[in-house]
């Protein structure tokens, strides 16, 4: 598992978990692929959208926060999102009856990487590395 290098701060974006913050955070990740020159923020957008979703439907409690800096290591696009719980992610296996759950295995195949990191204090970081 490659470590991500952090990059010069970026004011951070700091949601409230409701059902307007997925929304919130994809005009966030707009406004800074614009700011690093990004012509194409698609697969951002979806990235950021389930890792959001996650932590406002499965954690519910606490602040979200969104950060999205470029890898300073190689030509990849990082977005964190930060929740406060420590329960991880879980990728579910391919159910064709399943109404739901999928957005981890979809995400899985449209970055170049991601995982999660533990904070120090109480919760979790999920990033992703998505190419530039």
């Amino acid at each position: 598992m490659p470590v991500v290098m952090l990059a010069p701060e970026v004011a951070p974006l700091v949601l409230e978990p409701s059902d307007e913050a997925p929304a919130k955070a994809r005009r966030y990740l707009t406004d800074r692929f614009r700011e690093l020159g990004h012509a194409d923020d698609f697969v951002g957008r979806l990235v950021v959208t389930e890792l959001v979703t996650n932590s406002y439907k499965h954690v519910g409690v606490g602040h979200i926060v969104v950060r999205i800096f470029p890898d300073v290591r190689e030509p990849l696009t990082v977005i964190e999102v930060w929740d406060e719980s420590r329960a991880l992610p879980v990728v579910q296996g391919e159910d064709d009856d399943a109404e739901g759950g999928r957005g981890l295995l979809l995400l899985s195949e449209l970055v170049h990487d991601w995982g999660v990191r533990p904070l120090n204090e109480e919760g979790k970081v999920v990033w992703a590395r998505c190419a530039r």
